[in-house]
């Protein structure tokens, strides 16, 4: 598996240091956002908890008084108001999970907000480091898991807390003496809830973590299928999803049979408390100092007691997938853009004169395994510069400078003399646009996806985009037209068609500069023309960078920058090249080579 983020040792580290206690630090700025409807929350849950606390000393008067006296009228009575508690602490639970699952949604809306923002704000490096499945994990597995808290856990133990008080304040009003053989037994089962959470804390992070591995390679397998069956790969995305699985397993399984172990102990605690309880009040009774209708009083008040002790038992699985989630999620983000704005950028109104590589080194590994090397070279406004090279040579690498993506190591990049650094990204990346090889199509219809939804676009914007690059010869003949519906990764459209939405996309926005990444190669000759012709007539007066294979389509342009091995080798018109008979003609000469079933090699 790829690294977690930036490195997979730093973001462990980070999620050490937060800690359980940190964790639930963090998560307070959340609690006190929804102030108000926790604290009604909690008020319901008091009334429904002093509901459960009077009852018993009803049946303590029932006993002791009504039956003893045999005053049968009164019993009824007693029954009555018993049940009318019941009925009432019903109600206020009812009213209570309401508003609890209220505050839940509420904060998971919140945290995916706060982390879808804070991924948006990342910069590319991070996403070339770390799958979608596991992305997604934090952004879905994770803030539900918060949100399991938030509902079902934080205000209940409170609640249970002031439960367990109200009973130990019961018992030692009625028998001081029962009270302390009952409270005697109590740390013991808190040192024991201590131990097992201490215990099971880091298996459950564990369980988190593969759980995150596991989607995350089933993601991957899934956006593959096609590869994986046409390469006959099924047994090893079968081996690789069954590895994880049993990794998962192995922490998993401990943890829960952790969890059945707590249970059977608890549980047995609870029928050393009703032996105590029926061995000292049947001693006690005999001698006068306590009633029977007490003596069922504190049965019936362990039992309560015990209502409490189960929910804790049953939420610690929610409270430690919690935990996990809140260190996973706040490592997140903690983590800063290596990309990021000046705190006073400066301002670029319009693009005027040139863009410059002045000197750039640059490694995507930050260490000497350099992709460019002293890349020196200018982009005058309105010219077309064509980058050509064999794949790996550093090409595309100079448009994700362009754009910000990275920052160089050593030299700089500017803009009418302006420092990219020294600009604010949507300033730098406004005046751009990109159309890349590898064509994505969003969810939503042909409209949308040419004019990703800006306030700004138009229909008329989107139809003479459209019109300028032969979209409309396609989209016409659609039964909905642009409100035709785009299927997932665009599959309804065939490649072609989707080169041609994505230069739509590009144009619609009406850029100072067009970067073109392989644009063209996916395409059939005719359309290849169709799009040539267009970008001629859109090139006019607006600057271009063009990474081309099809040296073809280059041909008119400018200036070509040779790259090989991240160095600038050549420079200058095809014919300047062609005379120098240097490695841009040789590749020139290759293609046709090829193109007349000769196989040749330039090194």
């Amino acid at each position: 598996m790829t690294a977690d983020f930036y490195e997979h040792e730093k973001i462990t580290e980070q999620e050490k240091e937060i800690g359980s206690r940190k964790a639930f630090a963090m998560l307070m700025p959340y609690l006190y956002t929804f102030k108000r409807p926790l604290l009604g929350c909690l008020l319901l849950l008091i009334g429904g908890q002093a509901a459960a606390l009077y009852w018993p000393q009803l049946v303590k008067k029932a006993v002791d008084v009504n039956i003893a006296e045999s005053d049968f009228d009164s019993l009824l009575w007693t029954a009555a108001i018993i049940g009318g508690l019941q009925v009432l602490n019903i109600v206020f639970q009812y009213l209570q999970r309401v508003k609890l699952e209220i505050v839940g949604q509420n904060l998971m809306f919140e945290l995916k907000s706060k982390l879808f923002d804070h991924i948006l704000a990342l910069d590319v490096g991070f996403f070339d480091k770390n799958p979608v499945g596991r992305l997604l994990a934090r952004v879905e597995t994770d803030t539900e898991a918060l949100r399991m808290f938030f509902t079902n856990t934080v205000v209940i133990l409170v609640g249970d807390l002031l439960l367990v008080i109200g009973i130990f304040i019961l018992m030692f009003y009625h028998c001081w003496q029962l009270a302390l053989v009952i409270f005697g037994i109590v740390p013991l089962i808190v040192a024991f809830i201590v131990f097992f959470e201490k215990k099971t804390t880091p298996r459950f992070f564990e369980v988190r973590k593969k759980m995150a591995e596991v989607t995350a390679s089933i993601t991957e397998f899934l956006h593959g299928m096609s590869i994986i069956q046409i390469f006959h790969r099924g047994a090893y995305a079968r081996s690789r999803v069954n590895r994880l699985n049993e990794l998962k397993f192995k922490d998993d399984a401990y943890v829960n049979v952790a969890v059945v172990l707590f249970f059977n102990t608890v549980f047995f605690a609870q029928y050393v408390m009703v032996g105590l309880v029926l061995f000292f009040g049947i001693l006690w009774r005999s001698e006068g100092l306590i009633s029977t209708g007490t003596v069922l009083m504190f049965l019936i008040l362990i039992w309560k007691m015990y209502e409490p002790i189960w929910k804790v038992s049953e939420q610690l699985s929610t409270i430690q997938k919690a935990i996990a989630g809140s260190k996973r999620i706040f490592a997140l983000l903690a983590l800063e853009s290596k990309i990021f704005d000046p705190e006073n950028p400066v301002a670029w109104p319009s693009f005027q004169k040139s863009i410059k590589f002045e000197n750039v080194w640059f490694s995507y590994t930050d260490d000497d395994n350099w992709v460019l090397r002293d890349v020196s070279f200018e982009i005058e406004r309105g010219k077309r510069l064509a980058l050509v090279g064999v794949t790996g040579g550093g090409k595309t690498t100079v448009i994700s400078l362009l754009l910000r993506y990275y920052d160089p190591q050593k030299g700089r990049i500017t803009v009418d003399g302006i420092d990219i650094r020294d600009l604010s990204r949507d300033a730098l990346r406004k005046r751009f646009a990109l159309v890349l090889q590898d064509i994505f199509l969003f969810p939503g219809d042909v409209k949308s996806n040419i004019g990703l939804e800006s306030e700004t676009v138009t229909d008329e914007n989107i139809a003479l985009a459209a019109r300028m690059v032969a979209v409309d010869q396609f989209v016409d003949r659609l039964p909905k037209g642009y409100a035709t519906e785009v299927s997932e990764k665009g599959l309804n459209f065939s490649r072609g068609e989707r080169q041609l939405l994505s230069f739509a996309r590009a144009l619609v926005a009406n850029p100072d500069v067009l970067l073109l990444d392989e644009a063209t190669s996916s395409v059939d000759p005719e359309t290849e023309r169709t799009i040539q012709k267009s970008l001629k007539k859109l090139m006019v007066g607006r600057t271009s960078v063009i990474i081309a294979h099809r040296l073809s389509t280059i041909l008119d342009v400018d200036q070509i920058l040779v790259i090989r091995r991240g160095e600038i080798i050549e420079r200058g018109t095809h014919t300047e090249l062609i005379l120098q008979n240097g490695y841009y003609s040789k590749l020139f000469h290759l293609q046709f080579k090829h193109r007349n079933g000769v196989i040749a090699d330039v090194g």
